[in-house]
C-alpha cells in the first residue's frame, strides 16, 4: 500500500496530491510515520548513502535505486547500517528482468551455441547525456554509473565465473566533464570475453546482443525484436563457394552453404519487473531470500571501480584474481 511520497521540490509534491496521493511535508515526517515499513529512494546518486542510512536508522526497510552509491566505501556504510538496525536493504537492479537479457542468458545456460567464447552487449543512443544531474560527476553522473551498472550486473549474473581482468575506455564526445560513453572488456576465468558498451552519440546502433559460440552465433538487434541464431548442422562439409571482393576472390570468408547451417528465431523468455517487488514483500514476510543480494551489489560496485581505474590508467587491470 502506497502511503505517500516526498520530494525536495514542492512542485513534485503538488503533482502527487493532484493525482490523489498523499505528499509528506518533510522527510522527517516520512520517517516518523509508524505505518511506513518500506522506503524507496529514487534521488540523485550522490544522495543515496545519507538518505538510505537515515531511513535505516529510523527502522525503515529500504529499496535504493541504482547505482546504490558512488563507491564501495559508501556502500559498506549502507550495509553496516542495515545490519546494525536489523532492516532489509536492497537495490532496484530492475534490468535483471529484461526479456532480451533473459533470452540470451537462457541460450548461454543451455549451451545452445556450444561453448561460448565471446559476448557483446550494447546500448546506443544519439542524444548525449540527459541534461539534469546525470551529467555532473559530483552527483554521480556519467554513463558507467547510469547504464554501466545494468550491463555489468547482467554480465555477472549471466556468467558464473570470476572476472580475471578488465580493460575499459571512455568517450567524451558531447560532454567534456563526464564520460558520455564507454567500452569495458571483461575476461572471465573460463576465457570468455564479455564486451559491454554504452554510447550516446550513435546514430546507427549496433546490436543489443551478439553472442559467438563454437557451434553458432546469435544476434538480437534491440529490445523489441525476437532475434535469431544460426547454428552449424554439418561440420564435415566445410567447403564453400568463393565470394568476390574488391581485391579479388576469397574462400576463407565465404559464407557456409545453406545445407550446413540452420537459422532459427531465438526463444522468447518473458520477464516481469514486478517480480522484484513481489520478492521484497516475501522477504519482509520471512518467506523468501532476497533475489538481489548485497554481495552481488557490492561485486558490481567493485567492478565499476575497476572500469574507472582501467580507463584512467589506460591499461588492463586485474580483478578477482
Amino acid at each position: 500500500n502506497l502511503l505517500g511520497v516526498y520530494d525536495i521540490l514542492p512542485g513534485r509534491n503538488l503533482l502527487a496530491e493532484e493525482k490523489g496521493l498523499h505528499a509528506y511535508s518533510s522527510f522527517e515526517e516520512v520517517l516518523n510515520d509508524p505505518q511506513v515499513d518500506l522506503v524507496t529512494v529514487a534521488i540523485p546518486n550522490d544522495q543515496h548513502r545519507d538518505v538510505c542510512i537515515q531511513a535505516m536508522e529510523a527502522g525503515k526497510n529500504v529499496i535504493c535505486e541504482k547505482p546504490v552509491a558512488l563507491n564501495s566505501r559508501q556502500l559498506q556504510d549502507m550495509i553496516d547500517a542495515s545490519k546494525k538496525n536489523g532492516v532489509l536493504f536492497t537495490v532496484h537492479q530492475n534490468r535483471r528482468w529484461d526479456e532480451d537479457f533473459l533470452t540470451m542468458k537462457k541460450i548461454y545456460d543451455e549451451g545452445t551455441l556450444g561453448p561460448v567464447f565471446n559476448i557483446e552487449t550494447r546500448v546506443h543512443g544519439s542524444r548525449g547525456i540527459p541534461g539534469d544531474w546525470r551529467n555532473a560527476k559530483v552527483h554521480g553522473g556519467g554513463m558507467v554509473l547510469d547504464w554501466g551498472v545494468h550491463l555489468l550486473d547482467q554480465a555477472l549474473m549471466m556468467i558464473p565465473e570470476k572476472v580475471t581482468q578488465v580493460y575499459a575506455s571512455f568517450t567524451n564526445v558531447t560532454n567534456e566533464r563526464e564520460e558520455d560513453g564507454f567500452t569495458a572488456e571483461l575476461t572471465f576465468e573460463n576465457g570468455l570475453v564479455f564486451v559491454a558498451e554504452v554510447g550516446t552519440n550513435n546514430f546507427i546502433a549496433l546490436p543489443r546482443w551478439y553472442v559467438l559460440g563454437r557451434d553458432g552465433s546469435a544476434v538480437l538487434s534491440n529490445w523489441h525484436e525476437q532475434g535469431k541464431m544460426v547454428r552449424v548442422t554439418d561440420r564435415r562439409r566445410n567447403d564453400a563457394v568463393p565470394v568476390r571482393t574488391a581485391a579479388g576472390l576469397t574462400k576463407t570468408m565465404a559464407p557456409r552453404t545453406k545445407d550446413t547451417v540452420n537459422e532459427e528465431l531465438l526463444p522468447r523468455v518473458p520477464g516481469d519487473i514486478r517480480d522484484f517487488y513481489r520478492n521484497v514483500m516475501l522477504v519482509l514476510e520471512h518467506k523468501a531470500e532476497p533475489v538481489i543480494t548485497l554481495e552481488q551489489v557490492n561485486r558490481v560496485m567493485l567492478l565499476m571501480e575497476a572500469v574507472f581505474r582501467s580507463a584512467r590508467q589506460h591499461e588492463t587491470v586485474s580483478f578477482e584474481k
